[in-house]
């Protein structure tokens, strides 16, 4: 409750800044409480010598004595529109938005008209193409937030990828966001660990406070964990040729896992693929069918052959066209073809 009225009082002594002069009933109005609490805030501020006064009568009112100023911390103009511009209130949240209109109030009149037209210049749609309602961080972010914050332990219902949900204690440490996918980084009996918060299903505070290690950095222990990620994201290697234009897919699918190496013979190139496994990859290049060969390793080719087989028990062989059957048969690669050479150096 404290903390409320503080900053309450942080809000009213921003408007008197910002109007010159106003009535009590005004600072009611745009602080949203009743003319009794208003009076008393601003009796609070002059008591506490704060240097507002009152003037009785007709044009009266309260104001800051000499046009007293707070200090904003000498924010640059640029530096206002940066500002506004990634917070508009299209996306705010309330509190987000009201600590952005007491900003704009406390700023000198010629920032003014610029942050509120660069808090106009972005919206942000809440829905994937699929209408389906997306929230950042899932709906236990602002939680795990608090708990950061706070520094208190919590009780994590966490469900992993192809795993039922389980429960575990952590230390929340803070939180990571990597190409708009939000982590919690929390210390576990078996050290620092990553928590993505779309898989998270519960969050209950249990009052312990946080052990934190010696030293943490959030910054350099996430820069460790993500490296260990992407280390794993490079655990083997997948070699096979694709058609010269299957590039710029492969290219979407892999980013800078894709390596490309020289042309071979009928339009092909050689490819290497990085993966967690060889049948992650190979699931993955199972879509693109004949456009893609794999050539190694051995247990990329017996998944890609076992999909096929499941493919065909469900759907059947497909009817040929009559291009298809007048068509001549792909060529196959030889025997060298499939052998580590054939692959190309790649660059």
């Amino acid at each position: 409750m404290a903390r409320v009225r503080a900053d309450r009082l942080v809000a009213t002594l921003l408007f008197l800044q910002a109007s010159g002069r106003a009535t009590v009933a005004e600072v009611a109005a745009e602080l949203e409480v009743s003319e009794r609490t208003a009076r008393r805030d601003l009796e609070a501020l002059a008591t506490a010598g704060v240097p507002v006064y009152s003037r009785r009568g007709r044009g009266g009112g309260w104001a800051l004595v000499g046009g007293a100023r707070t200090n904003l911390s000498g924010l640059t103009a640029d530096e206002i529109r940066a500002l506004f511009l990634l917070t508009g209130p299209s996306s705010a949240t309330p509190e987000l938005r009201t600590a952005l209109r007491k900003l704009v109030q406390a700023l000198p009149a010629p920032f003014r008209r610029d942050a509120e037209a660069a808090s106009r210049a972005s919206v942000t749609d809440g829905t994937d193409w699929s209408r389906t309602t997306v929230t950042a961080g899932g709906p236990h972010l602002d939680v795990l937030r608090n708990a950061v914050v706070d520094g208190v332990r919590v009780r994590l219902g966490y469900a992993g990828p192809g795993r039922p949900a389980g429960e575990r204690t952590v230390d929340p440490l803070g939180l990571a966001s990597k190409a708009g996918v939000e982590y919690l980084v929390a210390g576990t009996v078996r050290g620092l660990r990553t928590f993505r918060l779309s898989r998270v299903t519960s969050v209950a505070a249990t009052g312990d406070p946080v052990v934190r290690p010696a030293g943490f950095d959030l910054a350099t222990a996430w820069r460790s964990l993500a490296a260990r990620m992407e280390d794993r994201m490079h655990a083997v290697t997948v070699r096979a040729r694709a058609e010269a234009d299957a590039g710029p897919l492969l290219e979407r699918l892999f980013g800078d896992r894709l390596r490309v190496g020289a042309p071979l013979a009928e339009g092909w190139v050689g490819v290497e693929i990085d993966g967690p496994s060889a049948e992650v990859v190979a699931a993955q290049l199972a879509g693109l069918g004949a456009r893609v060969e794999v050539l190694a390793p051995p247990e990329a080719r017996e998944r890609l052959a076992a999909l096929a087989a499941e493919l065909a028990a469900v759907y059947g062989r497909p009817a040929a066209t009559d291009d298809e059957s007048n068509a001549p048969a792909r060529q196959r690669p030889t025997a060298a073809a499939d052998s580590p050479a054939a692959a190309a150096s790649v660059e």
